[in-house]
Order: C-alpha cells, then structure tokens, then sequence
C-alpha cells in the first residue's frame, strides 16, 4: 500500500472509518427498539431481508451508473466466499452464544477481536505492527473491557458460552484478515452482496424452518404488523449490516487490519453515549475517563501507520506468482 495512493484519501478512509463506528454504534440501539417485539433469530432475518433488498436495488442503479466494478476472469471465487462464510459463521455463533452468556459477556470477549485479528494477521498475511501501534492497541481494548465490566449489571462465568464466544469472535477476526487479503482483487460491494445473498439465504431459511417445525407462521409475520419495528430493522438491515460491511471492506482495502479492528471499540462507546442522550442511561465518570482513553487509542492509531513494506501479502501478489 504506497503513500502516494493512500494520502489524498486519507480524509475520505476516516469519514469512512466514523461512518463504520456510527453504524455499528447505533445498531445496539437498534436492536434494543425491536426486541420488544421479536427474537432473536426473527430480527436476524428480517436485518438480512432489508440488506437484501438494499442490495437487489443498490447494485442495478450503480451498474447503470457505470459505477460497479467490472469483473476480472480468473479470479478466485472461493476467496471471495471465504469472506463471507466468515463473516456469517460469527454472526451464527453469536446468536447461539447468547443462550448461554450474557450479553455483557459476549461484548467483552468482542472486544478481543483487535487482538485476534492482529495475531491471525501476523500469522497468515505477515503483516507487522509497530510497538507504539500495539501500546494504542492494548490501552483501547483494555479501557473497552473495563467500560463493559463497570457498565455490567450481571456477570457470571459461563464456560459453554464464554468458548463459543470466543470461536464466533476469532471467525469475526478471520473475516478482518481474508477481506484484507482480498483487497485489490475483489471490490468492497462484492464483499458485501455476497454476504448480504449467503446470510439471507441462511438465516431467512433457519427462520422457516422453524416456524415450519413449530407450526407458528403467525409468529414470524407478526412484527410486520408493527411500523416501528419495520423501520428499525430496515435500519439494522441496510445501515449496520449492508453499509457497515461495506465500510469495513473499504477499510480493509486501504488501512492495516489493527488500525481497522480498532473502531469497533470506538463503535461501543457510541452505543453507550446513544443510550445516554437518547433513552436517558446514567453517565458516570469511568464512562468519562474509558470514553476518553478509547478514543485516544483511535487516535493514535489513526496517526500511527506502519511502513507500508509491513503491510502483508495480498491476494493480488498470490496470483501474480
């Protein structure tokens, strides 16, 4: 990744980067409208039907436009799927997740996904960090699990869960380093159509199923008869999956897999300050001091690239082998 084509985009990778962190910070919110009115496996689906939908209407306005990418031959396709088996693989394990931990659980074992991404990237690409990126790296996480533990109201160990957790959080962190691998050769809109048909695909069909099994239709049209859930997860669908993969596979495309990881940290803080301003949630001060260190290490790392000889193998250099 040379200077002379990352610098002039510098501005438009962080608008990005913010929008990313917005998105993913506002779908805890999200979430929280619709949950009153279905599971979890209900709202999943319906999430994947908008994102689909956005995709179905999205991908002909810009191919008239001229603005989709044209596709290369030869290219691996199993790398693109790869991404997105990834990606979805998280969100099934997550769900399961819940059954047997906390919510609150689960946000701090996330917020591992950083240090994951790092190693697997370090192993499988060769991409290297600097220590002053791994300081920014640590302060941001850790300041991000204490936040999550002095904000818990109900911690307790759960083996099971905690496990699972960590699978779906390390499949989350395998997602960061294929679609970084990838960069160059597949577009960020590819990444995201193709999880947007696999997840639909998987969860509409498990949803089904299930009130096939159940005898329960009833149960699976019912939150369509309520307006407010109907715009909040089309906000789900099209916002924090459909635009925010889209972010996060620009990012990759262009930014070291630590300094991209990194904003989902960001991205809890902005679901807190959310609940604060929206739904009236206690600030205390260590939402104050963890607030400011999270963003400090954003920050930091922000302004504290890598050479960009550290930056890993690409699926580019691959095939030119």
């Amino acid at each position: 990744m040379s200077t002379q084509k990352t610098e002039p985009a510098k501005w438009k990778l962080y608008l990005v980067a913010a929008a990313f962190t917005l998105s993913i910070g506002f779908s805890f919110f999200g979430i929280k409208q619709c949950v009153p009115y279905a599971d979890t496996l209900t709202i999943l689906s319906y999430r994947y039907v908008a994102a689909l939908i956005g995709v179905a209407i999205f991908i002909p306005i810009s191919k008239a436009l001229g603005f989709y990418p044209k596709a290369d031959k030869g290219r691996p396709k199993s790398r693109l799927y790869m991404v997105a088996a990834f990606y979805i693989a998280f969100m099934i394990l997550q769900i399961l997740a819940m059954f047997f931990a906390t919510s609150i659980e689960g946000a701090i074992v996330y917020a591992m996904v950083p240090i994951f991404a790092k190693i697997i990237g370090r192993i499988v690409l060769g991409e290297k960090s600097t220590r002053l990126q791994m300081f920014f790296v640590v302060m941001t996480v850790a300041a991000l699990i204490i936040l999550i533990i002095l904000n818990a109201t109900d911690i307790h160990l759960n083996v099971t869960g905690l496990a699972i957790m960590t699978v779906s959080s390390i499949f989350m962190a395998c997602q960061n380093v294929s679609a970084r691998y990838v960069r160059g050769v597949f577009q960020p809109i590819e990444i995201t159509t193709t999880i947007a048909v696999g997840g639909s695909f998987i969860f509409i069909g498990a949803s089904i199923v299930r009130a096939a099994v159940k005898h329960d239709f009833a149960s699976l049209i019912e939150p369509l008869h309520h307006p407010d859930f109907i715009i909040w997860v089309s906000f789900l669908g099209i916002f924090c999956i459909l635009l925010s993969a889209q972010f996060m596979a620009y990012m990759l495309a262009h930014m070291e897999i630590i300094q991209c990881t990194v904003f989902n940290s960001a991205s809890t803080l902005v679901s807190i300050i959310a609940g604060a301003l929206i739904l009236g949630e206690p600030l205390y001060i260590y939402h104050y001091v963890c607030g400011a260190i999270i963003l400090a290490g954003v920050i930091g790392l922000t302004l504290a690239p890598a050479d960009a000889k550290n930056s890993g193998k690409s699926l580019s250099d691959d095939m030119k082998k």
